[in-house]
């Protein structure tokens, strides 16, 4: 269902793409603006695994419970196995990157010890390696390619408006331009927003039947989101806090509509109501 769901909205988003490219910058703008925005975002992906880590001042780990318990998923699973990384923040939280499972990360901080069960982090690792297995890295680049496109679009419209250099189609409606160049990216954004929140769905299912107990994802996930509201993590870039587990940003008010993650109420009683 999940798989379906981004299927579709990936194909929202290209139709987005298409009709914003052929009404504000042609076939050659829509090409240029999507080769522009994937030299960004596919670097940034292929890169992904060295870049966050070293974001956040991750160390690597070779023993300690963090790393046997992705052992042991990987090894009842037959997943490979990712490199194990600790990250200095007191906040509870983790997340996974990495551009394939053989080439894979995942990582938790230093607090998220301190709260959870054996089992409770167990749940957790196992999301993260759901995301690494079902290649939800490769698809949010995917679609932050496209988004990104669509952004490029519109910035090269407005700055063709402003300085003349606009089309001349006779037909062409310059209020219409001007509230495309403002929806445009809007429409992107809620879409990528939506595939991001789909994929965490799908991460939580595949972890819970990679680690055998829902119930126990759902605990953590519950201790892990009163524990970020309490104590916010440090320093977060926000382009890489579609990646934890939950959201290490506030995202009350309007902010919670462009929110990368589902609500967490509907993500406990998903898994409250899996039966494995």
């Amino acid at each position: 269902m999940n798989t379906a769901k981004t299927v579709m909205l990936m194909t929202l988003l290209t139709l987005v793409l298409v009709f914003l490219g052929g009404a504000l910058g042609g076939q050659g703008g829509a090409l240029f603006a999507l080769v522009m925005a994937a030299v960004m975002n596919l670097g940034s992906y292929w890169f992904s695994d060295k870049i966050v880590v070293k974001m956040y001042r991750g160390e690597e780990v070779l023993n300690g419970t963090l790393y046997e318990v992705v052992a042991e998923l990987c090894q009842r699973n037959q997943l490979p196995m990712p490199k194990v990384y600790v990250l200095p923040q007191s906040t509870p939280n983790a997340f996974a990157t990495g551009r394939n499972p053989e080439h894979a990360v995942v990582a938790a901080t230093e607090g998220i010890m301190q709260i959870l069960s054996r089992d409770e982090l167990m749940g957790v690792m196992a999301h993260e390696l759901a995301h690494v297995q079902n290649r939800d890295i490769l698809i949010g680049s995917i679609a932050a390619t496209i988004a990104g496109a669509i952004s490029w679009l519109a910035h090269m419209a407005q700055w063709s408006m402003i300085f003349g250099g606009g089309r001349d189609d006779e037909d062409s409606n310059p209020l219409a331009m001007i509230v495309l160049m403002i929806l445009g990216p809007i429409a992107a954004m809620l879409v990528q927003m939506a595939i991001s929140r789909s994929r965490e769905y799908g991460a939580d299912a595949t972890g819970a039947k990679f680690c055998g107990n829902p119930a126990s994802l759902a605990s953590a996930l519950n201790k892990l989101e009163t524990s970020n509201r309490q104590l916010p993590m440090a320093k977060v870039n926000e382009a890489t806090a579609h990646m934890f587990i939950v959201n290490p940003l506030r995202a009350g008010g309007m902010r919670a509509l462009f929110s990368t993650h589902p609500p967490m109420a509907e993500r406990i009683r998903r898994l409250e109501g899996m039966a494995i």
